[in-house]
């Protein structure tokens, strides 16, 4: 470390820069991020697994402070059960991220040199793009070591290493020769802009202004009557080839099984009877495109209807060669989508076809990558079959071995795995994992391999042709929780570290990833990969929106640390980061926003330095070495507090593991489905106790005993030091480096030890005895909410007379000159004086009488107690007149009706204060 070495100095400021990246690789040096399998109980060994694996970041770019908030929330997890005893792992790593990846490059190729995939070929692209990738991938780990993420570095993995491709190829072959997965000609999302399919998740809704358009379709044989179709996408009009009527619409009884003629190509289109149409909606007749429609493409497949492809692949207007009609006009064919439809609107109007157009707003699906508009699209692409794998991994939810935090996800989830669709696999893109399927060019034969084949096992020639499509990212992603840990191999990781314990990612990828990991886990290992799925909230700006690059409203994490330090970076996300609630934070203020990292980080350095000068630095008596008989109220008042303390922060950071035997994934009681993970509270109530309990109550109580010599000196000195290091243990899974550096200035600190791997504070109950200091401390609170009611200025040194039980009168006195300092208030002698006085009564007993003669303006002050209390007497009027209003109460919502109660109860009790004060000041 280049900050003083040296114990027993401490400088007068915390600095970040040059404590942090020191300490962090004194940490690696010593191995505390390294798991070992020998020593998980798996695996015969002593200590309980605890093991996190890490969404890996998109190599795509840089990250941002959304995963500075996903990754602290892991670390503070991991440093917790290490500090706890466990064999804890946290396996870090990337992903390939197949299009977005490739959309990156292509950009840069494009910028940088004008060129397209196209003009470097495949394999000379994938190596562009496996440069860039592997660039990315090295600031990415960094970034993490910056924040102070307590990895397993030797475990890094990537999804697109040869280990994690071999898994990819199995579980790939598996599933294609137990026949879920298939090869399916459907109508797929398609973006016209990255050339390649997306499945359902990928194709994200976005609601979007539009116009609906009216077109009418005369009968072929008789001209004067037709049939009227409403639609928002006249552009695929001439993908049409048919009409649905309900079959027991009687308003089209007359017209099924007869043709219409088109509007725009001419063409004769039956009219079928499908029991799909909705006889409410619009017209209730609907125009059938099976081919860029998927629910017409299942019409389409019952009635045997032909399925032109009218778009390209890039979103251009053609005719279909196999199917060999003009259905696309020659002046429309070769125009962009988006231009069709301006051209084809005015075909509408010439012909007289088109009937109305009226505003109409509606979900339009857009690729998630590039924003682009989706085509639905008839292909054919590679599917995995998803019912039969939903199953057990939906089971495992409902029975209790998987918990989903916070539970309002948890429908969403059971709605989704429920209602399942084949999950479309294939991508037409470049990066990312083949296809491991070959087929014979000779035979037709084929097959998928875990090896590339070097000829046809069924008639031996060595025309192969590999298929040229990738798989989805998500293919190789939803093996992560095992993959990592060496599968298919029967690895020493895969035996202790597997299944995982708690996966930390953000709510939108609930489906793309989390519940697919389910499902892999539950085929590929025959049980769920984690016990605990937590759904974070999302950092946004302070309008709300969620921070991105395309936006400009996004924090680099790397800026944060380097202006506050990784410990402000850290403790502000988590403070401000509820179950489930999203953080807000200003991208244009980053004082301000991360101002309640920076300041606690700046009043706990100030804690440790004052508490340490005032303990100074000869030896100080061990802890556990104390006669507890000797200890003084103040002493047991404190250590009853960091028992309080330490109770919190368990409860608030949760079960490590449902309870079950260690190596199972047990069951989570109804009770305890909900418990935990409490991010906020944990930082908080560690916060409390260093900053309101030790430093503003005990640290104060000790001084005057630690200026003299003798026994109480030392109980106090110990106490002190005894009771900062168990705080500064509490607090370092969220404010690592900070800690580390202040416990090794405590007193009898050794050398190389580290407080990363120091015990886990365990509770250990304190009575409070008489509670003498927790009834002084209620006094002084008393005194100083008696100067915010009056508005005495802080300064101004005031007298009050006791009175109560003979005991605590007698502690408070004798403790005169800590109430004196902390109150500003000195102890009277004898009865209060008649006249105005405010009147404290503690729950002990304990009565307070301080006089205000002198002290404050009675007059002034009378004046404006009495004008608040008329304005509220009259508010409250006002609301009982409401609820007593039969008619209110009966038509209001009971939540409307109970609110207002609330609200008659707080005010009613204001008003009582507000005379009671009258009265206290003599009017």
């Amino acid at each position: 470390m280049t900050q003083s070495d040296d114990p027993t100095e401490i400088p007068a400021q915390y600095d970040a820069g040059s404590t942090e990246h020191a300490l962090y690789q004194e940490w690696e040096k010593a191995g505390v991020f390294r798991a070992n399998p020998a020593e998980s109980a798996r695996t015969g060994g002593k200590r309980a697994p605890y093991v996190l694996v890490m969404p890996p970041p998109n190599v795509t770019a840089k990250l941002h402070v959304g995963h500075g908030l996903n990754n602290t929330v892991q670390d503070v997890l991991v440093r917790w059960r290490r500090m706890a005893g466990d064999d804890a792992l946290w396996v870090p790593g990337t992903d390939h991220a197949g299009i977005a990846t490739q959309n990156v490059v292509e950009k840069q190729l494009a910028a940088e040199e004008g060129k397209t995939r196209d003009d470097l070929g495949r394999a000379a692209f994938v190596e562009r793009v496996r440069t860039f990738a592997d660039a990315t991938r090295g600031d990415i780990l960094e970034q993490l070591r910056v924040i102070g993420s307590s990895a397993d570095w030797s475990r890094t993995a990537y999804t697109f290493s040869p280990a994690l491709s071999q898994a990819v190829r199995e579980v790939f072959v598996r599933l294609y020769d137990d026949g879920l997965i298939y090869r399916g000609h459907r109508v797929i999302h398609w973006c016209s802009r990255c050339l390649t399919s997306l499945s359902d998740e990928e194709a994200e809704f976005e609601d979007e202004g539009g116009s609906l358009f009216t077109v009418r379709y005369p009968l072929a044989d008789d001209p004067r009557q037709f049939i009227d179709v409403a639609t928002t996408r006249p552009e695929t009009l001439p993908g049409d080839v048919a009409v649905a009527v309900h079959p027991e619409d009687e308003r089209y009884a007359a017209f099924i099984g007869r043709n219409l003629k088109h509007p725009v190509n001419g063409l004769l289109v039956p009219v079928i009877a499908d029991e799909y149409v909705e006889r409410e909606f619009g017209t209730g007749a609907l125009k059938i495109t099976p081919a860029h429609d998927a629910n017409d493409f299942e019409v389409g497949k019952r009635h045997q209807l032909p399925m032109p492809v009218i778009f390209s692949a890039d979103g251009h207007l053609q005719n279909d060669a196999a199917d060999g009609l003009q259905r696309t006009p020659a002046g429309i064919v070769g125009l962009d989508r988006h231009a069709a439809r301006i051209e084809i609107k005015k075909l509408l109007k010439s012909s007289g076809a088109l009937v109305e157009i009226k505003q109409h707003s509606h979900a339009v699906r857009h690729c998630y990558r590039c924003a682009t508009v989706v085509e639905p699209r008839l292909s054919d692409q590679w599917f995995v079959k998803m019912a039969p794998l939903a199953k057990p991994a939906l089971e495992a939810f409902h029975d209790g071995r998987i918990r989903i935090l916070p539970e309002r996800h948890e429908a969403v989830y059971a709605q989704w795995m429920e209602n399942i669709r084949d999950w479309n696999i294939s991508r037409q893109i470049w990066w990312g994992h083949r296809i491991p399927v070959w087929k014979c060019e000779a035979c037709g034969f084929e097959k998928a391999y875990r090896e590339d084949p070097s000829q046809c096992e069924k008639c031996g020639k060595s025309k192969l042709a590999q298929d040229p499509d990738v798989l989805d990212t998500w293919f190789s992603s939803w093996l992560w929780p095992f993959s990592t840990l060496g599968w298919p191999e029967a690895t020493p990781d895969l035996k202790a570290f597997y299944p995982t314990d708690v996966l930390v990612t953000a709510p939108e990828i609930l489906f793309f990833w989390v519940a697919r990991m389910i499902m892999a886990g539950f085929y590929c290992m025959g049980e769920a990969p984690f016990h605990t799925v937590y759904l974070h909230g999302t950092v946004r700006d302070m309008d709300h929106r969620k921070m991105s690059k395309s936006l400009g409203n996004g924090i680099d994490p790397l800026v944060v640390v380097e202006k506050f330090g990784a410990d402000a970076l850290r403790y502000t996300l988590m403070q401000g980061m509820g179950l489930g609630v999203d953080v807000m934070l200003d991208p244009a203020d980053l004082e301000k926003s991360f101002a309640p990292g920076r300041n606690f980080a700046t009043k706990l350095w100030n804690i440790g330095r004052f508490l340490l000068m005032q303990v100074g630095t000869e030896p100080v008596t061990p802890f556990a070495a104390l006669d507890r008989k000797s200890f003084r109220s103040a002493d047991n008042w404190i250590l009853h507090r960091l028992s309080d303390a330490v109770a919190k922060c368990d409860a608030a950071l949760g079960p490590a593991r449902p309870p079950s035997e260690i190596g199972t994934v047990g069951v989570w009681p109804h009770a305890q489905r909900q418990s935990g993970m409490r991010l906020d509270e944990y930082a908080e109530a560690a916060r409390r106790f260093v900053w309101n309990e030790l430093a503003d109550w005990y640290v104060e109580a000790c001084k005057a005993r630690l200026m003299e010599a003798g026994p109480d000196r030392e109980i106090a000195r110990s106490i002190l030091v005894h009771t900062f290091d168990q705080a500064l243990r509490l607090l370092h899974p969220v404010m690592p480096f900070i800690t580390e550096a202040l416990w090794r200035k405590l007193p009898g600190y050794t050398s190389g030890t580290l407080i990363a791997t120091a015990q886990w504070p365990a509770r250990e109950a304190f009575a409070l005895g008489d509670n003498q200091f927790g009834v002084l401390q209620e006094a002084i609170q008393a005194i100083r909410q008696q100067r915010s009611d009056y508005a005495i200025p802080p300064a101004q040194m005031l007298t009050a007379h006791l009175s109560g039980p003979a005991a605590l009168t007698a502690f408070v006195r004798e403790e005169r000159l800590l109430f004196s300092r902390l109150a500003r208030c000195e102890i009277a002698e004898g009865a209060a004086p008649a006249g105005a006085a405010a009147h404290s009564v503690l729950p002990s007993g304990l009565q307070l009488v301080l006089p205000l003669l002198g002290v404050v303006d009675l007059e002034k002050e009378v004046a404006k107690i009495k004008n608040e209390l008329n304005g509220l007497e009259k508010q409250l009027g006002a609301l009982r007149g409401r609820l007593s209003n039969e008619k209110f109460t009966a038509k209001a919502p009971p939540e409307i009706v109970e609110a207002e109660r609330d609200k008659e109860r707080e005010w009613a009790a204001r008003a009582e204060l507000l005379q009671a004060k009258v009265k206290e000041l003599g009017a």
